[in-house]
């Protein structure tokens, strides 16, 4: 949008230097570039709200994975206490099949 009030000023500057009065040219360029900012500003709203979807996407991505690892944890610690039943029960089937050969 900067670029365009440049360009209307210079060639308004061109237009007062060479003491030009046929304005007609002038205002399609104008108009031209009025049609130019209003489609620029289309398609920034519409950037802004494929921008915002991919950020709530993302949230929700980001949501997922956290639950998914708070479930992998919750599962990791079912695991290591199964496995300390079954160390557990291991030992204690050991020592009572040394008493039994022992006797």
């Amino acid at each position: 949008m900067i670029s365009h009030v440049r360009l209307i000023s210079l060639v308004a500057v061109a237009l007062l230097a060479s003491g030009c009065v046929d304005i007609k040219p002038l205002q399609a360029d104008l108009a031209t570039l009025k049609s130019d900012v209003a489609r620029l500003q289309s398609s920034q709203t519409e950037m802004k709200s494929a921008a915002d979807n991919a950020a709530a996407e993302a949230r929700k991505a980001n949501d997922t994975a956290a639950a998914a690892q708070t479930a992998a944890n919750q599962a990791v610690a079912a695991a290591q206490a199964s496995q300390s039943c079954c160390d557990a029960n291991t030992a204690k089937m050991d020592r009572m099949f040394k008493r039994s050969v022992s006797k």
